[in-house]
């Protein structure tokens, strides 16, 4: 409470308060010190002598504007800013005490509101009788609290007046005791120790102290400011202000609202109570609140626990990682053996090899010196098949190493380095947001053939956790985006494109508190033409493949299909076949099919495949076990045929040696197709893709039926 009893301006208990229109209050003399004037020039031009001049203050608040000269001020121990006096000029006439003259004004140092003067001068500002009547009772009681603040621990009699009080022990310490039975060290380093309560056990103070009498009990009943004879009767409730019977019948507060006194104290203790009753309750929270921070803050000063978990969990991350390092090196001492071994054996039979060649040619010159034609003979055709044996042995690839230098391990321990770079804790904020936009990384995004693959990372710094991304693609002609990958990973290859087309990416990441925003747009553009080979893994069992994969031969003399490793389901597409061997006049089929096409037949006897077969002299389509468009024309050893599937048009067209094969074969196939090829053991043939489409092809002469 002793706050709301000083004065803003001196920082000292008030001394004679008034109340000023704004209802703030400040002490008499101080009122004295602040009152300002204004310049006569500004309300009287030309008017008044150099004598009002000499009466004039002056003050500025930090508010003000000021006039055209400033001057250094001061501040009170409560902080406001007041400017000192202006010196009077030499001559004039000092104003009277207390009043000011009609230019007058005062500014309250709280609220910086200007409120004038009038004749009065600051006794037309009402005393704060009751405030006055709070700081006599305070003062008294402090002065009694002190008195009766005494050490509790001590020996003496009486005890002597206590210096301190510990507001953890509750105890009062005079010096000697304090140095005695509370040192500030071990247990008690972290008590705080404070001045002794000035009215301990007396939040209104120390008692009545003397003041506690009622209005009809010894205390002087109040006057009116004007009218000194007379006691205030009445409240204005206009004015906001008591008044007496002389003030009614004067006029001035003829016409206002005014009310008994008695009631309107009533009524405003009532006021003032209910008030209270609030500002109560916020302030049991608050103590409540205090007590909980202090918790808080003992539990935080225990954060060693933390430290110590978080020391714990990073010791076992490098255990694991050292665990691991281990384990990998242990792969490459046997990566290392298993050469090592390898190329010794190599070593080892080469030598023994090269030691019985060695000698068999030192043994075949002796017996070419021998000049005994009878005795060669014997021998010579054995020797010579010995040589060729021998020659024999030594096949493609035995005089070439079986194994590299190079190790082939690679450890890619770029993922666990940013996942080292992003340890953080994920109670770093409450609630934990949602993730950072992505950066895509494009020096790592590229196209082949009909497939993209896109990488990308979280920004350094990045403390929300991740759980997940989302990586989204349209359909390579401007239509909506759709999902096409959502995990953990942060770098995908997405096959089966469309060729020729150009698709937008987009990823995003998403954790428990939501879905972050997208990432920049990178466009991506797939090849204009397929470049493609057989495929292995598809082919039937007994189709032998070459070159790469380019070339394809049989083991069987019933024909056998393998696939291309492409899928078309837009655009248009050529490839050519070329046929570098053709024996006993077999029927190869060249044409497409679907992925689940049977194998083990000729191409075109289900319904999972479009073709044209073929022997040395016409053509056949077959699509379903049903031959159609019979054309003459056959296929030998140096042949070329060419398949053009236009997607657009959904047809397929053949061509052989540069020539179209007939009409085109089949119209309106809708859906995802594969090159195909069904061949025997009579044929091979080599692919070449990545070809241009035929611009312009001779058309057939078809006869007339």
């Amino acid at each position: 409470m002793e706050e709301e009893l000083k004065c803003p301006v001196c920082g000292s208990l008030f001394r004679e308060p008034i109340i000023l229109p704004c209802s703030h209050n400040v002490c008499l003399p101080c009122a004295r010190t602040i009152a300002v004037q204004t310049p006569e020039s500004e309300h009287a031009a030309g008017g008044g002598g150099g004598g009002d001049h000499a009466d004039k203050l002056s003050l500025h608040s930090e508010t003000d504007s000021g006039y055209g000269s400033y001057t250094p001020s001061l501040k009170s121990p409560n902080g406001v800013r007041v400017l000192p006096l202006v010196p009077a000029p030499p001559g004039a006439a000092a104003a009277p005490r207390g009043a000011g003259p009609a230019s007058s004004s005062l500014t309250c140092p709280q609220c910086h509101r200007s409120a004038s003067l009038d004749q009065r001068g600051l006794r037309g500002f009402q005393r704060n009788r009751l405030l006055e009547a709070i700081v006599q009772r305070y003062q008294q009681g402090r002065a009694a609290a002190a008195a009766a603040a005494k050490c509790q621990l001590c020996d003496r009699s009486p005890p002597e007046p206590a210096a301190v009080l510990c507001e953890q022990c509750e105890v009062l310490y005079c010096a000697a005791c304090q140095l005695r039975c509370h040192p500030a060290r071990g247990p008690f380093a972290k008590h705080r120790l404070a001045p002794p309560p000035a009215h301990p056990g007396a939040p209104g103070g120390g008692g009545d102290g003397g003041g506690g009498k009622g209005a009809g009990g010894g205390r002087k009943l109040p006057t009116c400011a004007e009218h000194d004879l007379e006691n205030y009767s009445m409240y204005c409730v206009s004015c906001r202000s008591p008044v007496c019977y002389q003030c009614l019948e004067e006029g001035k507060h003829n016409k206002h609202d005014v009310k008994a006194l008695g009631a309107m104290w009533k009524q405003h203790k009532a006021q003032l109570s209910q008030a209270l009753n609030g500002v109560s309750d916020k302030a049991k929270e608050a103590k409540e609140f205090l007590v909980q921070l202090k918790n808080l803050l003992q539990q935080i000063q225990n954060g060693l626990d933390y430290e110590a978990c978080l020391v714990a969990q990073c010791d076992a991350l490098v255990d694991a990682l050292t665990r691991q390092k281990a384990k990998l090196l242990t792969k490459v001492t046997k990566e290392r053996e298993h050469k090592l071994k390898v190329v010794w054996d190599q070593i080892n039979h080469c030598t023994l090899k090269l030691r019985q060649s060695t000698g068999l040619m030192e043994y075949c010159l002796e017996v070419i010196k021998e000049n005994d034609p009878s005795g060669f003979l014997q021998i010579s055709d054995a020797l010579i098949k010995r040589v060729q044996v021998s020659q024999e042995q030594w096949v493609k690839g035995a005089l070439e190493p079986k194994v590299s230098a190079e190790f082939d391990l690679t450890l890619d321990s770029e993922p666990l380095l940013q996942s080292i770079h992003q340890l953080d804790f994920i109670q770093m904020k409450f609630p934990v947001s949602v993730p950072p936009v992505p950066l895509l990384q494009l020096e790592k995004c590229c196209t082949r053939n009909n497939s993209v693959t896109l990488a990308w990372r979280m920004p350094p710094l990045s403390h929300n956790p991740v759980e997940g991304y989302i990586l989204e693609l349209d359909d390579g002609d401007g239509g909506q985006f759709r999902e096409v990958y959502v995990g953990k990973e942060t770098l995908c290859t997405i096959d089966g494109l469309h060729f020729n087309s150009t698709y937008n990416a987009r990823v995003k990441a998403f954790n428990s508190s939501g879905v972050g925003p997208y990432s920049k747009t990178v466009i991506l553009q797939t090849s204009d033409v397929a470049w493609f080979t057989f495929d292995p893994s598809s082919a039937h069992r007994d189709i032998v493949l070459s070159n790469d994969n380019q070339t394809a031969t049989c083991n069987s003399y019933d024909d056998r299909v393998v696939l291309g490793t492409a899928a078309f389901s837009k655009g248009v597409h050529y490839w050519e076949l070329h046929v570098d061997r053709y024996d006993n006049h077999p029927d190869p089929a060249f044409g497409i099919a679907r992925i689940n096409v049977v194998k083990d037949m000729m191409l075109g006897k289900d319904d999972k495949a479009w073709a044209m077969y073929v022997d040395n002299n016409r053509s056949w389509f077959m699509h379903c076990n049903s031959h159609t468009n019979r054309t003459e024309g056959g296929v030998s050893k140096g042949a070329t045929v060419g398949v053009l599937l236009d997607l657009n048009k959904h047809n397929l067209t053949f061509y052989i040696n540069g020539q179209q094969q007939g009409p085109p074969a089949f119209e309106n196939i809708e859906g995802v197709f594969m090159p195909a090829l069904s061949l025997n053991r009579n044929v091979q043939v080599t692919l070449h893709t990545g070809l241009e489409v035929p611009q312009s092809v001779k058309q057939p002469k078809l006869p007339n039926n």
